[in-house]
């Protein structure tokens, strides 16, 4: 695997759980592994927002409002994170299945 793709897959992985590595299919095929690092980032980005959404509600009661609008913006901060990477991941995705990237006006 030349140039730009080894550094890919290695972000690849460096996005998905330890756990993944002792699969033989994800270092054999790259767009499969493109697909469980997407699936993963996908479903940080819904805990997030999931976060997002209730934290009010569950947290009004035991945390002062200071900690609780500390930790909305640590949602709102992790869930634009994740939506980057989540672009990102896609992008390097179609790269690898060899789509090319064509500027448009």
């Amino acid at each position: 695997m030349p140039g730009w793709e080894r550094t890919a897959v290695a972000w690849l992985w460096d996005l998905c759980p330890p756990g993944y590595r002792s699969h033989d299919v994800l270092r054999r095929h790259p767009l499969i592994l493109t697909r469980m690092a997407l699936q993963h980032v996908g479903a940080a980005l819904a805990a997030a927002r999931h976060g997002y959404g209730t934290a009010r509600s569950d947290l009004a009661t035991t945390v002062p409002a200071t900690v609780l609008e500390q930790t909305l913006r640590l949602y709102a901060l992790e869930g634009a994170r994740a939506a980057a990477t989540e672009r990102a991941v896609r992008l390097v995705g179609e790269a690898l299945a060899g789509e090319r990237w064509e500027p448009r006006l």
